[in-house]
């Protein structure tokens, strides 16, 4: 209880000499299915050789927790290392309705539980927008970026000035665009990557340190 008051008094002063130096949180943000489970994967399987035990699927809403891995590091081709906490986070909506999961074959019962966790997921995963030090917003790069959830993202991220980085996944299909993206938010650096056959990972890594300084 202590420490935790100690905790939020230093963050009002933003002072927190509980953060390890030089490790930071990178958050995985974006709209359901735009494949961020799937690039924690990649990530975690890249430099870890494992899998962040993030399950995929092709239903919206697979990710309803908040998953963490700790103390993943990465280097670039000049030695350079940067350690971080992968935070996968559920996808944001800004509607969530248990009969969509209905037309996806899923048992009413069930299709309530999904909506009620993944609702709940939506707000943790906003909550925790204040613990981020990094983003990448993932998108799907076949779809239109110009929607409302993705300019609400982009909004509270730049509301707080949280440094950005946009990952348009899916390349490896021919409808991704990942010069629509750049247009929309020009604001950010964007890279385009598939996180399911490892495409343009390279360059997603090597951005990933001018991101995290």
């Amino acid at each position: 209880m202590v420490k935790d008051f100690f905790r939020s008094l230093f963050k009002k002063l933003k002072f927190n000499p509980f953060a390890k130096k030089g490790h930071v949180k990178l958050g995985l943000y974006g709209p359901p299915n735009g494949g961020k489970s799937t690039l924690a994967n990649r990530v975690c399987q890249d430099w870890l050789g494992e899998e962040m035990f993030s399950s995929v699927s092709h239903i919206a809403h697979e990710t309803r927790e908040i998953k963490i891995k700790e103390q993943v590091s990465i280097k670039n081709k000049k030695g350079k290392e940067i350690t971080f906490s992968l935070v996968d986070t559920p996808g944001i909506a800004t509607k969530i309705d248990y009969e969509d999961f209905l037309k996806k074959g899923i048992k009413k019962e069930d299709a309530k539980k999904r909506a009620k966790e993944a609702t709940k997921g939506v707000i943790d995963a906003i909550k925790w927008l204040d613990n981020m030090d990094a983003v990448v917003v993932v998108l799907d790069g076949t779809i239109d970026p110009y929607s409302q959830v993705n300019i609400t993202i982009m909004g509270n991220l730049q509301a707080r000035n949280i440094p950005v980085l946009v990952a348009v996944n899916k390349v490896d299909l021919k409808k991704a665009s990942p010069d629509v993206v750049k247009t929309a938010f020009p604001q950010y650096e964007v890279v385009g990557i598939s996180a399911k056959y490892g495409k343009g990972m390279e360059e997603f890594y090597e951005q990933l340190f001018t991101l995290v300084k």
